[in-house]
């Protein structure tokens, strides 16, 4: 299987099991093993005509509170562009497959995921998801990101993580894939190289999620939040009340 950021497509399948009361995990296998995205669909299908739409979708990551005053970038035929200037450094925007969802629903055109980041996170980790956005759109494999990935890191056009890089994604309105259509809401963090034990992370009872990547020298924490971002109950919250009954 392919290593193409490895921490958010790792962090798709683990909400597919984390919600096994909604999705189960031989339902995703069985999606992902049917995937009809065998190759690039053309561009325009990943594209969003209603720009006004994109940019309500992107800000929808994060409460009002901060998005309203974030950069809102939108994606256009040969990558991000900025559509809103802001005030706050934040930076909102839809990812797409390529960097935001699981293997199977990397050719997905109907993928749309709502991210908001912080000013180090948009100097840092958001560089990558421009990047591989722009790959993806020239039509780079799996395989070839794979590659280009490292090798990009280690000529430095690439950035290292940031102190304080993070972004929200509590919008409730974007689109997975196929195989974790709707995730919970949550904050995400990201780190260079560091051993998620220091967070304990992915222990018993604990509430966070990490996902280390030493190949991208990346590791993610990912927090559930008990609300989305429009302050409606999250469905991690809803997932809890159900357990609890």
């Amino acid at each position: 299987m392919y290593k193409k950021i490895i921490a958010i497509k790792s962090f798709s399948l683990l909400l597919v099991l984390g919600t096994a009361c909604l999705v189960t995990a031989n339902q995703a296998i069985a999606q992902a093993a049917a995937t009809p995205y065998a190759k690039m669909a053309p561009i325009e299908q990943y594209l969003i005509a209603d720009r006004d739409a994109e940019i309500a979708l992107a800000r929808s990551a994060a409460p009002e509170s901060i998005s309203r005053d974030a950069d809102v970038m939108v994606l256009g035929r040969h990558g991000f562009e900025t559509a809103v200037k802001g005030k706050n450094g934040f930076v909102c925007i839809v990812a797409r497959g390529w960097t935001s969802a699981a293997d199977a629903d990397f050719w997905n055109p109907k993928v749309r995921v709502p991210m908001c980041f912080n000013a180090p996170a948009a100097r840092s980790y958001l560089v990558r998801v421009i990047k591989e956005t722009e790959w993806g759109l020239e039509g780079r494999t799996q395989a070839q990101m794979t590659e280009a990935i490292p090798a990009a890191l280690a000529k430095k056009e690439l950035p290292l993580m940031e102190p304080g890089a993070m972004c929200y994604m509590m919008g409730k309105q974007g689109y997975g894939g196929d195989v974790a259509p709707h995730w919970p809401a949550h904050l995400m963090f990201f780190f260079s190289d560091i051993d998620p034990a220091i967070w304990g992370a992915n222990l018993p009872g604990s509430p966070i999620v990490a996902i280390a990547d030493p190949t991208e020298h990346l590791t993610q924490f990912v927090i559930p939040t008990q609300k989305w971002a429009d302050g409606t109950e999250s469905l991690a919250t809803e997932v809890h009340k159900m357990k609890a009954n």
